[in-house]
C-alpha cells in the first residue's frame, strides 16, 4: 500500500511520462519540412534589421502593467456577478443585499475610473516616440571614409 506521498509522487511521475509520450507521438505525426522562409527570424511581419540588443521604451512595459493590472481587477467582477444573483440572499435581507451588493461594485468601478483617470492624467497612456540620440564624437577622420566603409561592406 502506498503512503499519501507516494500517491503524489506516482501523480507527477505519470504526469511527466503523460507529456514525454505526448510530445513523442506528436515529433512522429508532424510534418518536417523546413526552408529558408520557415527558419527565419519573424518580427510581427517586418524584415529584422540590426542588432537585438536595443533598448526599448519604458512605456512598453508600463503599458504592459496597466493592462494588467486593469484586466486583473475587472476579473473581481466575475465572482461578485455569481453572488450578486443569489435569490436567496435578496429574499432574507428584504432586497437589502442587492442594493448593497450593487453599491459595492459601483464603487470598486469607481476605484478603477480613478486609478485609471490618474494613469491618464499622468501621461502614462500617451504614446510617444523618442527621438534618437545620435552619439557625437569628435575625430580627426572625416565623415566621407566612414561613409565609404559602411558603403563597401552593406549588404
Amino acid at each position: 500500500m502506498l503512503s499519501d506521498f507516494g500517491v503524489i509522487l506516482l501523480f507527477i511521475v505519470a504526469a511527466f511520462a503523460f507529456i514525454a509520450i505526448v510530445l513523442f507521438v506528436a515529433r512522429l505525426l508532424r510534418p518536417n519540412r523546413p526552408n529558408v522562409e520557415k527558419n527565419s527570424t519573424y518580427e510581427s511581419g517586418e524584415e529584422p534589421v540590426g542588432n537585438a540588443n536595443v533598448q526599448f521604451n519604458i512605456r512598453f512595459y508600463v503599458v504592459a502593467l496597466v493592462f494588467v493590472l486593469f484586466d486583473v481587477e475587472l476579473a473581481f467582477l466575475f465572482p461578485w456577478a455569481t453572488v450578486f444573483g443569489q435569490e436567496r440572499l435578496i429574499r432574507e435581507t428584504g432586497g437589502l443585499w442587492g442594493w448593497f451588493a450593487l453599491a459595492e461594485a459601483f464603487l470598486f468601478v469607481v476605484i478603477l475610473a480613478l486609478g485609471l483617470a490618474y494613469v491618464w492624467a499622468k501621461g502614462y497612456l500617451d504614446w510617444v516616440k523618442p527621438q534618437p540620440k545620435l552619439p557625437t564624437i569628435e575625430t580627426k577622420v572625416p565623415t566621407h571614409l566612414y561613409e565609404q566603409v559602411n558603403e563597401r561592406y552593406k549588404r
